[in-house]
């Protein structure tokens, strides 16, 4: 064989061995990590719960698992398909069924956090990852019980 055919030749080696760890890594990548989630959340004064919405950018069509955190505390989980069509309108979904809402209730005067987390199971159910939607949420809850945001 001549040292220009060899040159040829171990070179497209390199290539097909890079394209295979790549993808490789990528599969890899795509199993072991979460899709991106996209969403929001506020505390609505006036029912006195957090409401918000969820749209997961792998797969919009599907609806998403949602858990509410206040100070720290799993308050609730459920599954985000309320009606919002203004999600829908800016842009962020294919459909208007992606809205959660969490009524909280009980809670004492003073400062509060609520989280709100995306849900995203792996490995069949055996692995659970969460993903922050939006910023933490803080209201107040005044002593004769109504909310204020903060």
């Amino acid at each position: 064989m001549q040292k220009p055919q060899l040159v040829n030749l171990l070179i497209a080696k390199s290539v097909l061995e890079t394209i295979l760890v790549a993808t490789i890594a990528l599969v890899v990548y795509l199993k072991a990590f979460p899709p991106n989630f996209h969403g929001w959340g506020e505390a609505v004064t006036a029912s006195q719960s957090i409401a918000g919405w969820v749209v997961s950018d792998a797969d919009p069509w599907r609806r998403v698992e949602v858990q509410l955190f206040v100070d720290g505390k799993l308050v609730g989980t459920q599954v985000a398909s309320l009606s919002r069509p203004d999600v829908l309108a800016a842009g962020w979904s294919r459909d208007e069924w992606n809205g959660y809402s969490f009524p909280v209730a009980g809670l004492s005067p003073g400062v509060h956090e609520a989280r709100v987390y995306a849900l995203h199971s792996s490995g069949k159910g055996a692995r659970y990852t969460l993903q922050l939607l939006g910023d933490p949420i803080e209201f107040e809850v005044r002593t004769d019980g109504s909310w204020s945001r903060r």
